[in-house]
């Protein structure tokens, strides 16, 4: 039996059959779990959903608005997640509750980042990188690319 889906596992191990996640650690393969999504997967909709909110520039803030053409915070993240084919709850403190919390060093561009006091969340915005958001910021203004303002931020990530 020959393995062809690790082609730089020795073939004294593929002709074995199997090889266990360690001996694929070892010399460098990978394997998923069940169920598990690759990681060029998970980047894909973080991407999408990058690409998507960036479209929107200039289009006006309106509260209570998830788009084509107007959006409000969450609005914009949902929209822009629903178009990568991910889903997401209605509003910023939703939409924190239902992402993987995860650290400043760890994000990566699409990843969602919510402004907080305290422990609550008050607004949100899709990361670009370089310590940039795209969002909808308020009343009066257009969706558009910032720089975050405020150390008071948390990161999710959408599954």
């Amino acid at each position: 039996m020959r393995m062809t889906a690790y082609k730089n596992v020795p073939s004294v191990l593929s002709r074995a059959g199997a090889a266990s996640a360690l001996t694929l650690a070892a010399i460098g393969g990978t394997m998923l779990a069940p169920g598990a999504v690759p990681e060029a997967h998970a980047a894909s909709h973080l991407t999408k959903a990058l690409d998507v909110a960036a479209s929107k520039k200039g289009a006006p803030y309106k509260y209570g608005s998830a788009g084509p053409s107007r959006f409000d915070c969450s609005g914009l993240t949902l929209y822009s997640y629903k178009k990568a084919g991910k889903s997401l709850p209605r509003t910023a403190q939703s939409q924190y509750n239902k992402t993987r919390h995860i650290s400043a060093s760890s994000r990566k561009r699409g990843d969602l980042v919510f402004f907080h006091s305290g422990r609550s969340v008050y607004h949100v915005g899709i990361y670009a990188g370089k310590g940039k958001i795209w969002h909808s910021p308020k009343s009066g203004s257009v969706v558009k690319l910032e720089k975050i303002w405020s150390k008071s931020v948390w990161y999710g990530r959408v599954r």
